[in-house]
């Protein structure tokens, strides 16, 4: 059975099935707040979500959570639906938004009032958080707690028409102060906030909280298996308290599942949000984060964060999962469909001096087993960029690349030899003078010599200018902690290196390349032939080995 099925959620589904629980087809939902872009994390609830549903033939909503306007914007709703349709997912006709519910929300709220399951509170809110206990001690009732019913639903209508100001009052559930659950402790369900919201404008100026919220709007869209993550487990209570002491005639069950926890990363949107507006990176779709516009523009496939979520699975236990897994699966679907190509990160000249005439033009696959894929034009040329790593004075044993006097086999074209060096003032290479074989071509080789390795290369006619953004972890800590986190940063996270790449990259479509010996790229979006920036999306290898 495949490892999708075996799952605690995916089980208690088809049980419920079996057992009748379920007679019209699995509903589930998506439920983001518009205050921030999506992240990985957000992915394996998204895959999840979706994938459960359409493997019952059901549907999924995208609702979004937008109960707090002074943090929610039309931008996020915009970029949230982006991702989630590049990472393969489609809502159909199901978007929906909890300001959608605002005014059945409100009825609901007034008819908890009315039943003596809800009052209006006036403490200050410091007051409310300082009476509401501790894990061993229980709180104390609000003075507010036996406000008569006629007088908090007056009060609650006087909110709603913008008589008080922020603060001023809050709406209360009236449930157990001494519970040892503190979500049951008299919960806010509305506060005041005069803000303007993104749809409704200033036509709302109290809004519920989401513990009231999410659950009612999941009984409003009929869903059948509301499924959350582990923090949300001790609000179970209070999701169900809310939906058995309102007249509604769903009660969906809550299934929470351990949130994804990603080495060397962070999924906080306060500490993504902090980083952004600190400037310690360049927005919400820095390569370095781990965003899904992040990851995308990085140039790790959609494919790969779907692949990368089937494998880590889904359990209640809280594990930490190794970023090295997201490479490999990014490195397995890359090299399947990615062509190849040319670049020298850290150009060294190199001067072949016996080379006379106009640059010859070699023929180079763009992908050794794609045949499909068609081949591309290689210039060799009296002047060519090797790598500066690629050349040793006095190289180890086992170096297979170029030093004095010895010869290597340039990738698609000839054996150079290595003939004389040209050094600055500072000692550092400026030129390398070599001999080429002209009867050893690549593929047509009668010469006899044996090199000891192949290096890549860029001949200087058919070189682009390009910049290489060498994205690397953006924390230095495993784990990073949410206290000071800006100084757990990697200084080099992020390292620029100036180079070339073959003129035939320029006429690609798709923006991923593996340059040969390098490592996977992906061409940032808006640049051009004049001056192209490349991201690092992973290295060609790396020491995980899934199990």
């Amino acid at each position: 059975m495949d490892h999708d099925l075996r799952d605690f959620i995916r089980s208690r589904i088809r049980r419920d099935i079996a057992d009748g629980l379920v007679t019209d087809g699995v509903v589930t939902r998506f439920p983001p707040e518009p205050n921030g872009y999506l992240h990985i994390g957000h992915a394996k609830s998204i895959c999840l979500n979706f994938g459960v549903a359409a493997e019952h033939g059901g549907a999924t909503y995208l609702r979004f959570d937008d109960t707090n306007p002074r943090t929610e914007s039309s931008e996020f709703v915009e970029a949230i639906q982006q991702d989630i349709k590049w990472l393969g997912f489609d809502w159909g006709d199901r978007l929906t938004f909890a300001s959608d519910y605002f005014e059945q929300l409100y009825g609901f709220a007034e008819e908890l009032i009315s039943r003596g399951k809800a009052y209006v509170c006036s403490l200050p809110s410091e007051e409310i958080r300082a009476t509401r206990g501790t894990l061993v001690k229980p709180g104390e009732d609000s003075p507010f707690r036996d406000r008569p019913k006629e007088e908090s639903l007056d009060l609650f209508r006087r909110m709603r028409k913008g008589e008080f100001g922020n603060g001023k009052h809050v709406l209360r559930a009236k449930i157990d102060m001494s519970s040892p659950n503190i979500n049951m402790r008299d919960p806010v369900l509305y506060r005041i906030l005069h803000a303007a919201h993104h749809r409704t404008g200033c036509s709302w100026c109290i809004y519920p909280m989401y513990d009231f919220t999410h659950c009612i709007c999941d009984a409003l869209e009929g869903i059948t298996h509301s499924l959350c993550t582990l923090e949300f487990e001790d609000h179970r209570p209070l999701y169900d308290w809310v939906l058995d002491n309102i007249n509604i005639n769903f009660h969906p069950p809550q299934i929470e599942f351990s949130r994804l926890v990603l080495d060397y990363n962070v999924m906080s949107k306060r500490i993504l949000t902090s980083l952004i507006r600190l400037g310690h990176v360049d927005g919400w779709d820095d390569p370095r984060l781990p965003t899904l516009s992040g990851l995308r523009r990085r140039g790790i496939p959609a494919q790969a964060i779907r692949d990368f979520c089937q494998r880590i699975g889904v359990t209640k236990a809280a594990h930490s999962v190794e970023v090295e897994l997201l490479d490999f699966c990014a490195r397995r679907v890359l090299e399947r469909s990615t062509r190849r190509g040319m670049a020298v990160l850290d150009p060294v000249r190199v001067l072949v001096v016996n080379f006379e005439g106009e640059p010859e033009q070699l023929n180079a696959p763009w992908h050794p087993k794609r045949g499909e894929l068609g081949s591309r034009k290689v210039l060799f040329g009296r002047e060519l960029f090797i790598e500066r790593s690629d050349f040793a004075f006095d190289p180890p044993r086992k170096f297979r690349r170029l030093s004095p006097g010895q010869m290597v086999r340039l990738r698609y074209a000839y054996i150079i030899r290595c003939d004389e060096v040209v050094c600055g003032e500072d000692g550092r290479v400026e030129e390398l003078r070599v001999t080429y074989f002209p009867n050893s071509r690549s593929g047509s080789d009668v010469s006899g010599l044996k090199p000891k390795g192949v290096i890549h290369f860029v001949a200087e006619t058919n070189a682009i200018p390009a910049t290489f953004r060498l994205v690397d972890r953006l924390f230095k800590a495993r784990v990073p902690g949410a206290d000071a986190f800006d100084e757990q940063l990697n200084p080099d996270s992020l390292r620029l290196a100036r180079g070339y790449v073959e003129r035939g990259l320029a006429g690609l479509e798709e923006p991923n390349i593996q340059f040969e010996r390098t490592g996977y790229f992906c061409l940032d979006p808006g640049t051009t032939n004049g001056g192209r920036v490349y991201n690092r999306t992973v290295p060609l290898v790396d020491s995980y080995r899934p199990t």
